[in-house]
């Protein structure tokens, strides 16, 4: 069995291992990782052998953590990423360069389309009738999104939104509200077999979807980390949040994971607090500065045009793990419109958490 599992801001952990009648054994370690001395290695190795493969990754990470040598020195790897790393080798976890991926880059389209395009591609992936697939988006309009389980009056002032013109969506993950303006806002979704995130948390499987745009940030001269459970974050303030939905397949066997971003590229600070009532109770007392301070867009980080910083994403990812063009099926479309219809449009579905 072989496993792999990059560090969040670290190295590549790979891990060969046979599974004999429930024992981990013939374990062997290796990675681009640095780690002294040299017999650490063995020790690593060692510590793993014989376990069970029903431990868990604490515990195998505390196994690695008691054998190493006094004064050992590792950079590039953790004593958890180890474990994480024979996890999802036992889970026969799939990786990033084992899928041909594609690219939906559409023209703008309404928030509620969105949302359903969101539910309509996750699923196509978890049938297996579309490859994994990373979509940027573009905003037709500007808009609240709410998360799955957010209360609606407690977040949104209705009224302010209206004024503003914005639509007031519920998004089918998690998480907390996104303010979106069409100009001023960056987003995009992965949606990718479950596979890829096999024998990782919930917690790490939001940094392992995250690494590859915390690369191409570092390539635009951005210093940016995954800070949990769901923000990437630089050392100004808040870039991007992300969230997450998994989707089961029609088989019921198989599953895709949504993993969706929103980063900031400018931000209305006055507008926003106008709109968003839990922004006003955090930001109590501390102003509009405050406001642009917790959120730091990337504009102001990285001077350059929104469509540029787009670009330069795409380009970062087709280089990682190649990167076709594609584009939403007549099917898909028409999916997601029912669902508009039916489902993200009503205010049934939007108000449904008063």
């Amino acid at each position: 069995m072989h496993g792999e599992y990059k560090v969040p801001g670290g190295k590549l952990i790979v891990v060969d291992l046979n599974n004999q009648h429930g024992m981990l054994r013939n374990v062997r370690v290796a990675g681009d990782f640095f780690l002294e001395p040299d017999e650490a290695i063995h020790a690593i190795n060692g510590a793993l052998e014989g376990a069970s493969t029903d431990t868990d990754a604490e515990a195998l990470a505390a196994r690695v953590e008691a054998a190493l040598p006094k004064g050992s020195v590792m950079y590039g790897l953790t004593v958890e990423g180890i474990a994480v790393a024979v996890r999802r080798a036992l889970a026969q976890a799939t990786d990033w360069s084992d899928y041909d991926w594609q690219l939906i880059h559409e023209p703008p389209q309404t928030p509620a389309l969105h949302m359903a395009l969101d539910e309509v591609l996750t699923a196509e992936v978890a049938a297996g009738r579309r490859p994994p697939t990373l979509r940027v988006w573009e905003w037709g309009a500007p808009a609240v999104i709410i998360g799955s389980f957010q209360s609606l009056s407690n977040e949104v002032d209705t009224q302010a939104a209206k004024r503003h013109g914005m639509t007031v969506v519920r998004r089918i993950s998690g998480g907390g509200a996104m303010f979106v303006e069409p100009g001023n806002t960056i987003t995009y979704s992965l949606s990718v077999p479950a596979s890829l995130v096999s024998g990782l948390s919930f917690a790490d499987s939001y940094a392992y979807l995250d690494d590859w745009v915390l690369g191409a940030l570092g390539d635009m001269g951005i210093k940016a980390w995954y800070q949990p459970l769901n923000d990437i974050a630089t050392d100004v303030g808040k870039i991007a949040g992300a969230a997450q939905k998994r989707i089961v397949g029609p088989d019921g066997g198989s599953a895709a994971v949504l993993h969706h971003v929103t980063m900031s590229y400018d931000i209305d600070a006055a507008k926003m607090l106008q709109v968003l009532r839990i922004g006003r109770e955090k930001l109590s007392g501390k102003g509009i500065g405050s406001a642009e301070k917790r959120v730091d867009p990337l504009r102001r980080q990285t001077g350059l045009p929104r469509e540029a910083i787009i670009d330069r994403m795409i380009d970062s990812f087709r280089a990682r793990y190649g990167l076709t063009t594609g584009g939403i099926t007549a099917q898909e479309l028409a999916h997601a419109e029912e669902l508009v219809a039916t489902k993200f449009g009503s205010w049934q579905w939007t108000a449904r958490v008063q």
